[in-house]
């Protein structure tokens, strides 16, 4: 696990049961902390001074000062048990689910008091923000029912409580703006719900009824748009205005359109000249001979794209749009169908058309966007860091020892690096800014 501090000055990482703080710069490390268990989850808090590192297993949480190293606090959940752990946006209480979703506790650092929450449901995203960090909602389940409740994160006193028109919610998510609520069904029925924040019901969206339903949602940084992928391979843009649908975008197995550039990757393997050949080879040169380089070449239209045909008896089929991301500039969406693993689609929200594929040779495992300007980085599970940018897109190898594996990664807030991660380690990746 790495995590860049939300000011940007500091990468936390764990190693078993250490937590180790680097300084971004330079990679030195400036504090060193050991805690009681194996780390499961660490998260920073919004002002950078704080880290809170998660053992589930033994259901204890223990928070570190960056300011003051010789002060700590350990929360212990004793016989509830502990399955998630999070910061409130104040950065000064933790919110701890305990085993079952019997409740929620939030702990406060300042005061020390404990507040509860009862009921939450156990859902992929049952507890959501708002970007000011003013309100927070939470999916409760009672009496076979759906339930939201909106608290404010000053005092958690309850602002609101309703019913929603869910038959298993599944995930809640507030519009960046803050005035909205996403709230969807499980995938057995296909519901997309908005809520304002006084709790009323302002739309409610269906695109089919008896398939399996929505699969990712995700909303433009601006609120301006809702993208909801489903798994009948589609997404639907929703507008903010009347909330209806704006378009839809289709994932076919073969791109036609000459208007689409479609990048394939192809492997090449190094040529060296035999008078360089020692024997034995030199350490330098004997990795170069047996790795490959990657390089993206554009490929003319048609192009048939590597579909796999879902097994339907099997749970969680691969199948649908199951990764979605807006730019930060809302001018792009990049979406992932789960039948063609390998293709990444980039579609220009402007003219709502799709403007990029990227074929790749290995399943995407991750991408996300720069948080400074439009350009898209990916992993497969390989040794190399993906970026696509409208100039055009690039294939790194990360060098060192050994296979580096990367499964995961994230940009720093400034998009000058990237921090990548592969199972049990991390490579930063600086990105040289270009001169304007």
């Amino acid at each position: 696990v790495g995590r860049f501090s939300p000011d940007g000055k500091s990468l936390a990482s764990c190693v078993q049961h250490r937590l180790v703080v680097r300084d971004v710069g330079s990679l030195q490390i400036r504090q060193l902390y050991a805690c009681l268990d194996q780390i499961q989850h660490i998260e920073w808090s919004s002002d950078s001074l704080f880290i809170l590192c998660a053992m589930y297993k033994r259901g204890i949480v223990q928070v570190w000062s960056l300011e003051q190293p010789d002060w700590h606090c350990k929360i212990d959940e004793g016989s509830a048990g502990l399955v998630a752990s999070c910061w409130s946006p104040d950065g000064r209480h933790i919110l701890n689910t305990t085993e079952f979703h019997l409740r929620i506790t939030v702990w406060s650092l300042c005061t020390k008091s404990v507040s509860y929450i009862k009921y939450p449901k156990a859902c992929q995203q049952g507890v959501a923000f708002t970007k000011d960090g003013r309100y927070m909602a939470v999916a409760e389940r009672r009496d076979c029912k759906d339930f939201i409740s909106i608290f404010v994160c000053s005092n958690w006193q309850l602002l609101r409580h309703f019913d929603t028109e869910t038959q298993d919610l599944f995930g809640i998510e507030w519009a960046p703006n803050g005035c909205v609520l996403a709230v969807w069904d499980s995938c057995l029925e296909y519901k997309l719900l908005l809520y304002s924040l006084d709790g009323r019901l302002l739309s409610s969206y269906r695109a089919y009824e008896w398939p399996l339903g929505i699969k990712s949602v995700a909303w433009s940084p601006s609120s301006q748009f809702l993208a909801i992928g489903s798994f009948d391979e589609k997404v639907r843009v929703l507008n903010h205005v009347t909330w209806k649908k704006i378009t839809e975008f289709e994932h076919p197995a073969t791109i036609a359109s000459k208007r689409t550039i479609v990048y394939k990757e192809v492997e090449k393997s190094p040529s060296v000249e035999t008078e360089r050949l020692s024997f034995p080879p030199t350490r330098a040169l004997a990795s170069s001979l047996f790795s490959t380089q990657s390089k993206y070449e554009i490929s003319q239209v048609p192009v048939s794209l590597q579909y796999f045909k879902p097994v339907a008896d099997r749970a969680n089929p691969k199948v649908g749009v199951g990764m979605l991301a807006f730019s930060a500039d809302n001018c792009f969406l990049a979406t992932k169908n789960d039948n063609i693993p390998n293709a990444v689609w980039i579609w220009d929200i402007r003219k709502l058309k799709l403007l990029v594929v990227l074929e790749q040779l290995c399943t995407i495992q991750c991408f996300q966007w720069d948080p400074q300007q439009p350009r898209l980085a990916l992993c497969t599970g390989n040794s190399r860091v993906y970026l696509w940018s409208p100039a055009g897109c690039v294939a790194v190898q990360v060098p060192g020892e050994g296979d580096f594996q990367i499964v995961s990664l994230s940009w720093h807030c400034s998009g000058d690096s990237l921090v990548l991660l592969s199972k049990d380690s991390l490579c930063v990746c600086y990105l040289e800014r270009e001169e304007v």
